[in-house]
């Protein structure tokens, strides 16, 4: 490639306005002689996979890219535009675009103009200038986001809107390419071609981030074992992450030799050159259904985002250097030698991308804002009330029940009472004859039954294509939950403790949670994670098995979380989240206490009093619906959860019969979102208020219900907390001095009088 000639002059700190200088002055100063021209099936140089048809299209996505950036740099300034981290030096990227079908679900990072651009052929009718600068310009007609923010997306080209910055989105893209598999083994329907690969791009900087090695390990894992997983991940090597440069050699070196991991090379900036080398690990991908490692060669010219002034911190000889690189400079010195375009001709073309993309901007200034609440949140947490009862309470799936239980007789309905492990591992067998797209994976699931036996027999009846084993890495186990709701299965990824949850959050938070609203509710990846949790183990095993950070889900937009405390709630509750999942593509937390498993008592050693009958297979919950017990009581309520429950509910017999109050206990069951309206309602029928959370002291659930109270106006009343402490939990007795006990309700309720 010919080095542009940079004058003087072009030390500015302007780099933008730089770049694009140099391009038309590269093309005034060519002195080369242009080649026969190609015909359109030829190749566009000899030698070339790339034909001159390619060629011309992948030259007007790269313009598409590299002047939607210019016009960013301009009308950011003007207020006009709200995104400025370009894709400038990464136009290659629109190799793997057209060397793949729009029908491989993509998981793009955010340089990839140049993919979507050249995406946007596969569909007639479709303009990636004007969607790109509705979506650059926060515009409610911006048909990837709504105006939610900038993303790279669009429902029929199969590109899952995300915000997604260091890697997060590689384990759902692994994931998805492992269900676009499953799918056969279960016999499930997919929405795309059996044969689909998912794509998955990212810069070489998040390559190091533990998401995306786990996304690599996993993958591995997968393919020593001989399992498909069609993914293709192509890592952009730009050479720097913001400000921080890349080892010189470090991924190839990284990457080349993983075994399972199939390596493949592309000089990004050359499309002559780099055509065939993608086309060779598309087609490896396609065909082998092996994890694929693309490593494209990139460069970043015009700094991380408008706000990266270069100049302060690289010299202008580097920087020169770099913009030295520039593909389009070598693109159009393709166009040039090849004879496909003069020098006019190709500087003609230029400018009527810039006015184009500019034109688009100004239109898309026009276009509306989101200026209502309600309008931007409502792709967030749909819920149709009506449709979710219907679905939880539909029962038309008894022949498969009863092969499934071995007849009437053994139906869990008419069996005696059973202990809460029993009755969600009924509703979970019941749930599987009711779904046959559900899977259930995680650690030790399978043929152990899980740690606590919750899932025993599942493996045996529904086998291992729905009922299986997953490697040890939380973040892994919720990525492939994703792909499986994206591929249409209905996913119960279990997360084994609690605390093992935060290794993870952000696969719920910043990817699960958030696609519904960043695709303006045309994605959603449905589920219901089930997470052992909370405290009260007796002593057993310390602060990794006696987790009470709940504060830490009710913190995610978005999110349901819901905590059975007896087995026949926990049987109703499941089938509501399952049916919200369903119908409004909700992700759900079902938390199922550890120390209430087994619990059969209550009051007494042997009274029987917290087994529970299964509920008929057409009874369901209301999402926010609380248990009340003792309604009538008014001289005292007690709001509370999960293993907070039975312990309300002994104290209130000795709170009765010390000072002869009524007292009603509140199961809220449901923790996000709080019932709001039933808190207050409760609160304002009795005299006073306690409330029990065995969360932290400092941010449990606790302050939810308080709120609720002194919002709804009750806060003059008697209103008093007994809560955890604020400290990881001890191994042994010292436990039960850091959660509140029976004896700690009495005490507060004295304070109360």
């Amino acid at each position: 490639m010919t080095a542009p000639l940079i004058p003087a002059r072009h030390k500015d700190v302007n780099r933008a306005k730089v770049c694009d200088d140099n391009f038309t002055e590269f093309v005034k100063g060519w002195q080369g002689t242009p080649q026969h021209r190609p015909a359109p099936h030829e190749p566009v140089l000899d030698g070339s996979a790339c034909t001159a048809e390619d060629f011309l299209a992948l030259f007007e996505s790269q313009l598409v890219s590299r002047h939607l950036d210019l016009m960013a740099r301009v009308l950011r300034v003007q207020q006009k535009v709200f995104y400025t981290i370009g894709s400038s030096g990464h136009e290659g990227n629109a190799m793997v675009a057209r060397l793949t079908r729009h029908t491989d679900p993509a998981f793009l990072h955010y340089r990839s103009g140049g993919f979507m651009a050249e995406r946007f052929r596969k569909l007639p009718g479709m303009d990636p200038v004007m969607d790109s600068a509705l979506s650059f310009a926060a515009s409610k007609d911006d048909p990837a986001s709504g105006g939610r923010h900038k993303v790279w997306g669009s429902k029929p080209l199969w590109v899952l809107p995300q915000t997604s910055t260091i890697a997060s989105h590689l384990p759902k893209a692994l994931g998805t390419a492992i269900a676009i598999e499953q799918a056969r083994r279960i016999g499930h329907e997919l929405p795309i071609p059996q044969d689909s690969i998912a794509i998955c791009s990212f810069g070489d900087a998040s390559s190091n981030h533990a998401t995306a090695q786990t996304a690599f390990n996993t993958a591995q894992w997968t393919a020593y074992q001989k399992l498909p997983a069609p993914v293709l991940f192509v890592c952009e090597d730009n050479g720097i992450g913001i400000s921080v440069k890349t080892p010189g050699g470090w991924i190839g070196n990284a990457f080349r030799h993983r075994d399972g991991l199939d390596y493949f090379y592309a000089d990004g900036l050359d499309l002559a050159e780099g055509y065939g080398q993608v086309q060779a690990a598309v087609e490896h991908c396609r065909r082998t259904r092996r994890p694929t490692f693309l490593h494209l060669k990139t460069t970043r010219i015009m700094g991380h985002a408008g706000t990266d002034f270069e100049i302060e911190w690289r010299s202008f000889e580097e920087l020169m250097a770099v913009e030295a690189t520039d593909p389009l400079l070598r693109s159009a010195e393709i166009a040039l030698v090849s004879g496909l375009m003069s020098k006019d001709e190709l500087l003609q073309k230029y400018e009527a991308m810039r006015a184009r993309c500019f034109a688009a901007a100004e239109e898309a200034d026009r276009r509306p804002k989101l200026t209502d609440l309600a309008e931007v949140m409502a792709p967030l947490a749909p819920y149709t009330p009506d449709k979710v009862a219907a679905e939880a309470s539909r029962s038309d799936y008894a022949d498969k029940r009863l092969a499934v239980f071995g007849g009437e007789a053994k139906l869990p309905e008419n069996q005696p009472p059973k202990h809460l492990a029993i009755q969600i591992n009924q509703a979970l067998h019941d749930l599987f004859c009711k779904y046959p797209e559900t899977l259930l994976f995680g650690e030790d699931v399978a043929q152990k039954g899980g740690v606590y036996t919750v899932t025993k027999g599942l493996h045996k009846a529904f086998k291992n294509a729905r009922v299986f084993n997953t490697l040890l890495d939380e973040t892994m186990i919720l990525g492939l939950a994703q792909g499986y709701a994206n591929m249409g299965m209905l996913p119960m990824p279990e997360i084994q403790y609690l605390a093992y949850f935060h290794n993870a959050c952000d696969q719920i938070r910043g990817e699960a949670c958030s696609l519904q609203f960043f695709s303006n509710g045309q994605y959603r990846n449905p589920m219901v994670m089930r997470v052992a949790s909370l405290g009260y183990q007796r002593g057993f095993g310390g602060h990794f098995h006696n987790d009470n950070s709940i504060t830490a889900l009710r913190d995610i937009p978005g999110l349901v979380v819901g905590c059975p405390s007896r087995g026949d709630d926990a049987a109703t509750m499941l089938r509501t989240m399952m049916a919200m999942a369903k119908v409004d593509g909700r992700v759900c937390a079902y938390l199922e206490p550890i120390a209430l498993y087994m619990t059969k008592d209550l009051y007494e050693p042997g009274d029987g009093q917290w087994l529970t009958s299964y509920p008929p297979v057409d009874q369901a919950m209301v999402l926010g619906e609380e248990r009340v017990y003792a309604p009538e009581a008014r001289d005292l309520v007690i709001f509370t959860f999960g293993n907070g429950v039975p312990m309300s509910l002994r104290a209130a017999r000795r709170i009765e019969a010390a000072k002869g109050w009524k007292v009603r206990v509140v199961d809220l069951r449901w923790l996000q979102p709080l019932n709001g309206d039933a808190i207050a309602r409760h609160a304002g029928e009795c005299d006073r208020i306690l409330v029990v959370d065995e969360g932290r002291r400092s941010a449990g659930v606790g302050e939810g219900v308080i709120t609720a109270v002194v919002e709804a106006g009750h806060g003059a009343k008697p209103l008093r907390r007994v809560v955890g402490e604020d400290t990881y939990t001890p191994l042994a007795g010292a436990a039960f001095l850091v959660i509140p006990s029976d004896d700690d309700i009495v005490a507060m309720a004295e304070r109360l009088a």
